[in-house]
């Protein structure tokens, strides 16, 4: 595999993390802002720092089944894409309703998809962007698990017009061969750049640039 592979920061809670990522060439940085995850950053807390973000990357908003009142919060914090996690078999018309909302280019829809369970074909017209994490029964994304490098391959077979992020215990040590196995073009890190829940460590960041840089 040769060429630039497009990678974001997820689960940043401190702008001095997200200026180290942003000096190694992420494309992305991401903000939690669903308050059940261990990497919650509120909305008022962002907004505190955000003048102390690095510009360049686009800025990302993490949230779960949002309501539109939520939805419309992080629009105007000024995030730049809108990444939801929900449900494979949430009514269709929710997922409708965020797209109208903020726009198919800027929204980011992350299925729950159970072992087994076929991907949802009506979320295809609503968004430009689909991310596949790793199924955990308990929560949406962030586990630190690894998932189906080849399934993912599948996915972005089966609808190749649209872009597709790979995600779940991503890190240094594996990232290379999950790229090969996988076949992405865009990859999501979180704990596997981490040395608590939000904190993000420097040189693991450094290490993953290094191995992403020799795709170039």
């Amino acid at each position: 595999m040769t060429g630039r592979i497009q990678w974001k920061v997820c689960g940043l809670r401190r702008a001095e993390d997200a200026r180290v990522a942003a000096e190694l060439g992420a494309d992305f940085l991401a903000v939690n802002l669903y308050e059940k995850s261990p990497r919650y950053l509120a909305l008022a807390d962002y907004a505190a720092t955000a003048v102390d973000w690095p510009k360049g990357p686009g800025r990302v908003a993490v949230l779960v089944e949002p309501s539109p009142g939520r939805l419309a919060e992080a629009v105007a914090a000024g995030f730049d894409r809108f990444q939801i996690h929900a449900r494979h078999d949430l009514d269709a018309a929710r997922m409708a309703e965020w797209s109208a909302l903020v726009g198919a280019n800027r929204l980011w829809l992350a299925p729950k998809l159970p072992p087994g369970a076929r991907f949802p074909e009506l979320w295809v017209p609503l968004a430009g962007t689909f991310l596949a994490d790793t199924y955990h029964a308990e929560g949406f994304g962030g586990s630190g698990r690894t998932g189906d490098w080849s399934g993912f391959a599948a996915l972005e077979a089966l609808h190749p017009e649209k872009r597709w992020i790979l995600a779940g215990g991503l890190g240094p040590e594996n990232v290379l061969e999950a790229l090969a196995r996988s076949g992405a073009r865009f990859i999501d890190v979180n704990s596997g750049v981490e040395t608590a829940p939000g904190v993000k460590s420097a040189e693991r960041l450094h290490a993953l640039a290094e191995r992403l840089a020799t795709l170039r």
